[in-house]
């Protein structure tokens, strides 16, 4: 594990080295092997951090043991199977590669809904449109926020699946990757949310995990909206012509918000009106309305004139701290409740181009990875 940086926080962790990355290709079942191969350390780490959050939060997650969580995880998936075998096969050639049981690796990917959304996270992400950036080129910010302890496991996947388009995309841990772009200059950035409708079915890992196989903007949202879905996320969908989407998703329902002028951010709650009406718990996603507030107000700041180096700094901005959107740990917290950001990430979709700092952004250093795939057009299928 990196070491902090000793000019930070003291519980914030975050590195100048560069993510790891692994290059897989092939089916889903063997890049999945050869994540798990690679990545074998890391996934045992976190599968220990998460046993043990199970069992220190026994009482307030009414989950009594690791078994009785992989009963839970296991209702999800016969919907997978049927919707996205795919996926459930790279889920399985991961535990493969890393000498685990499958069901440990599926209760990581149905954590959310088994758990039903006990873990509060707060993500922040943003898109603007080509005629809005210094560089004529579209511009993505995320930073993932997340347990703490999943720092040491982020990584960044370069994938070529024999049957999708390539993309490049981080993940952390055993899970399935959902949050980079792909060779059409499709990208996803994904936001928990927190509906009230939510039901046994695919689970949002998998369902963003499809994203990343679209083609067109079309084919991207109508991925997020499958019909079997467990719930939602808020997917930030872009394309490299400039078109930018917030797709609100709950279990049942969805809304649409496009980026007409340019602009676009999200955090952790719904923004439309009619998603609203079904969020579940809104007095606690205070924090998530100034970080959103915050990033339009510092994008619409930069009069037109925002680059890769501009969303770097948003990205670090300190403003409601430690509640920011650069999101550092509180020890006030309970475990299960802690969180910072464990990486950001600034996508440059025209040149096809990742940047990612490793841990709070404002103490790491961002690195550049290119997608070694060459861009395609929709009319190339």
């Amino acid at each position: 594990m990196p070491p902090p940086i000793s000019d930070c926080d003291p519980v914030t962790y975050a590195t100048r080295h560069p993510v790891p990355m692994v290059r897989v290709r092939g089916s889903h079942y063997e890049m999945g092997r050869q994540v798990g191969v690679h990545r074998r350390e890391v996934i045992h780490t976190t599968l220990g951090t998460y046993r043990g959050l199970f069992q220190s939060e026994a009482v307030r997650l009414q989950i009594y043991s690791w078994g009785e969580a992989i009963l839970h995880a296991r209702k999800y998936l016969p919907f997978a199977e049927e919707s996205m075998p795919q996926y459930v096969e790279e889920l399985r050639g991961v535990a493969d590669g890393a000498g685990l049981d499958f069901n440990d690796l599926l209760v990581l990917n149905c954590m959310e809904a088994i758990t039903e959304d006990a873990l509060h996270r707060g993500c922040t992400s943003l898109a603007v449109s080509p005629e809005l950036t210094a560089e004529g080129a579209l511009l993505v910010g995320h930073n993932e926020d997340w347990l703490p302890e999943d720092f040491e496991s982020v990584y960044l996947i370069h994938a070529q699946p024999d049957d999708e388009p390539a993309f490049l995309a981080i993940t952390y841990g055993g899970l399935l990757p959902n949050i980079g772009f792909n060779q059409y200059g499709i990208a996803q950035c994904c936001d928990s949310v927190y509906p009230n409708d939510a039901r046994i079915g695919v689970p949002r890992i998998f369902v963003s995990r499809a994203v990343l196989a679209a083609r067109t903007p079309a084919d991207a949202i109508k991925a997020a909206l499958h019909r079997r879905r467990a719930a939602g996320y808020n997917h930030l969908i872009a394309h490299a012509s400039g078109e930018i989407y917030n797709v609100e998703v709950s279990a049942r329902d969805f809304e649409l918000i496009y980026g007409l002028d340019g602009v676009v951010a999200h955090t952790n709650h719904y923004i439309s009106r009619h998603m609203r009406a079904i969020e579940r718990n809104s007095e606690e996603l205070i924090g998530s309305r100034v970080r959103y507030n915050r990033a339009l107000r510092l994008l619409h700041n930069q009069q037109g004139q925002v680059s890769r180096a501009s969303i770097q700094t948003l990205l670090s901005d300190h403003v409601n701290f430690p509640e920011s959107i650069c999101n550092h740990v509180s020890l006030d917290d309970y475990p299960l409740d802690r969180q910072q950001t464990i990486a950001a990430l600034v996508m440059d979709l025209t040149n096809l181009t990742l940047d990612v700092a490793w841990g709070t952004p404002c103490c790491s250093e961002y690195h550049t990875f290119r997608l070694d795939a060459p861009p395609l057009m929709n009319d190339e299928r």
